[in-house]
C-alpha cells in the first residue's frame, strides 16, 4: 500500500486526484470514510475527481456526461457509462491515507 495523502487534508464530500504506482486514482472522503476508485470515466476520457460527490449515495459523478459511479463497486448507476471503473483498497493508518492499486 502506498501513502497518498493525509486524511486531515481531504475535505469531506470532495474528490482529489492522486497517482498511485502510475495509476490515476480518485480519492474521496465522506465524513470519516475514504474511498479510492479509478479516476478516468469508463465512457469518456474525463477525470472523475473533477466531478461531484454524492455523499448519501456514495457516488462520484462524471463532470462531462453525468454518469455516477459507485464508490463501493465502481459500477455506473446512470447512463451513458455502462462499464465500471476500478475500485481500490483504501485505509487510514495514523492519519495517513494508504491506497493499494492492483494492476
Amino acid at each position: 500500500m502506498s501513502v497518498v495523502a493525509r486524511f486531515e487534508d481531504l475535505a469531506s464530500g470532495s474528490a482529489t486526484k492522486v497517482m498511485v504506482d502510475g495509476v490515476a486514482v480518485a480519492l474521496v472522503r465522506i465524513d470519516s470514510d475514504v474511498y479510492a476508485i479509478g479516476d478516468v470515466c469508463s465512457h469518456a476520457n474525463v477525470s472523475l475527481s473533477d466531478g461531484e460527490v454524492w455523499c448519501d449515495e456514495k457516488q462520484l459523478e462524471c463532470p462531462r456526461h453525468g454518469s455516477s459511479f459507485s464508490l463501493l463497486t465502481g459500477h455506473p448507476d446512470t447512463l451513458p457509462a455502462t462499464q465500471p471503473v476500478a475500485v481500490f483498497d483504501a485505509k487510514v493508518v495514523n492519519g495517513d491515507v494508504h491506497v493499494e492499486v492492483r494492476k
